[in-house]
């Protein structure tokens, strides 16, 4: 890795975490930018996004969405219901 920067950070009550200052200096994260959480396993990398890098990361889904039809508003509902069946597979794997 090249500037390899490690910091420790604690999650607040309400699941609130602050980016150590020389973080921010270095990402140039100010108040009101953007990131991007990826979580995969146990891993949870931030990205920070711009608009250029933004609209690399959507250019597929839009590209995609072309294709199949499917309408930018109907993107909320399909969001919300990959989430509650998540959540109702999460609990059933607790429960058994």
């Amino acid at each position: 890795m090249k500037n390899e920067i490690f910091e420790m950070g604690i999650i607040s009550s309400r699941g609130q975490i602050a980016i150590p200052s020389n973080i921010r200096k270095n990402m140039n994260l100010e108040e009101g930018s953007k990131v991007l959480f990826i979580l995969e396993n146990d891993t949870l990398i931030m990205k920070r996004i711009t608009s250029e890098t933004f609209a690399s990361i959507t250019r597929p889904l839009k590209e995609e969405a072309k294709k199949s039809g499917l309408k930018e508003s109907e993107v909320n509902n399909i969001v919300h219901k990959f989430r509650k069946e998540k959540r109702w597979r999460l609990q059933w794997t607790l429960m058994s």
